[in-house]
């Protein structure tokens, strides 16, 4: 690189002096098309619950979603993610309430879609919320299946997109449900449904807090490094993200987002495809208990959200989108 200039004829700090001329010659920048809120849904009526691991985060009973979703809409955060917090009553080993037509996430989908149509819906595909044991599969000889859990994802995502969903999102890491889930939408006239594949999804030790909210973290005995990646690889994601897009993925999620930019700066160089970032329970919280002990500064949340679509993330699924959006609008 060759650079142009020398002090005192080049001072870099004229371009700094100001606000209005920091904004105007900024590389990056963020609004609120960028943001897809997350949101923990559950049983019963008239419940807003706090999550102890998770501050500043609810689970909302569905009479009690438009609260939120009211915000989502004064906001125009354009996308919502919803997750269910599933009774254990309703859980088994085969995950069996993922294809009841009235589980949480059906009636919450038909919910957003009917009161806030503008809103678009994101859901994941992956039984973790429904299984008694807590894993994203069917459990076989002590294995999670590959191919017997394809099947079952396959229905969950067709359920979905019969209640409205718009973003298909299989979280799962199962190998070869892209090309099924694309297969069976088509077969069924929903060529329409995106298909955002967390084709790059780490075996995490920042996932803690989301499995407290929604309730697999007490299920889960063992770890789930034998189908999601192993977090000392890279080139790994190559091979995951082309079979995904061959498979038929509009879009690829790299997840987590902040300890793994390098990630999502290789994948936006190498591939022609949308790719979006997950800011996940484990680095909301660091920040945002930092935050509340007067340790770390409001701005450090835009800091954080900078630097995912500095690394080339259109998109980025963030808890802290309510909060991101309310400072946008203020900027």
């Amino acid at each position: 690189m060759n650079i142009v200039g020398s002090y005192p004829k080049t001072r870099l700090r004229r371009l700094r002096k100001s606000k209005w001329l920091r904004n105007l010659i900024s590389e990056t920048s963020i609004s609120t098309n960028d943001l897809i809120l997350p949101i923990f849904i559950r049983e019963g009526k008239n419940k807003i619950e706090s999550i102890k691991s998770m501050p500043g985060i609810k689970r909302y009973s569905l009479d009690k979603l438009s609260s939120i979703l009211n915000q989502v809409r004064k906001y125009k955060i354009p996308t919502v993610a919803l997750f269910p917090y599933t009774p254990n009553s309703k859980k088994d080993k085969q995950g069996t309430e993922a294809l009841n037509p009235n589980n949480l996430v059906c009636r919450g989908i038909k919910l957003v879609k009917k009161k806030f149509p503008e809103i678009g819906v994101m859901c994941d595909v992956a039984l973790d919320p429904y299984t008694s044991h807590g894993h994203d599969g069917v459990i076989i000889s002590n294995k999670i299946d590959n191919d017997q859990t394809i099947k079952i994802l396959v229905k969950q995502a067709l359920l979905q997109a019969r209640m409205g969903c718009d973003i298909i999102a299989p979280s799962d890491m199962m190998d070869g449900r892209i090309g099924k889930i694309r297969q069976e939408l088509d077969r069924n006239n929903f060529k329409d449904v995106s298909i955002l594949s967390y084709a790059v999804k780490y075996a995490s030790n920042f996932y803690g807090p989301f499995r407290d909210a929604v309730g697999s973290k007490s299920k889960l005995k063992n770890d789930k490094k034998t189908y999601q990646m192993d977090f000392r690889n890279s080139s790994e994601a190559f091979r995951e993200v082309a079979l995904d897009i061959k498979e038929g993925a509009d879009m690829v999620m790299v997840k987590p987002g902040m300890i793994y930019l390098d990630i999502i700066k290789q994948i936006k160089n190498n591939f022609k495809v949308p790719v979006l970032a997950y800011q996940v329970s484990g680095e909301y919280f660091l920040i945002k208990n930092a935050i509340q002990k007067k340790i770390l500064k409001d701005d450090s949340i835009i800091e954080s959200l900078i630097a995912f679509k500095r690394a080339g993330a259109c998109a980025i699924v963030t808890y802290f989108a309510i909060d991101i959006a309310k400072k946008i609008k203020n900027i």
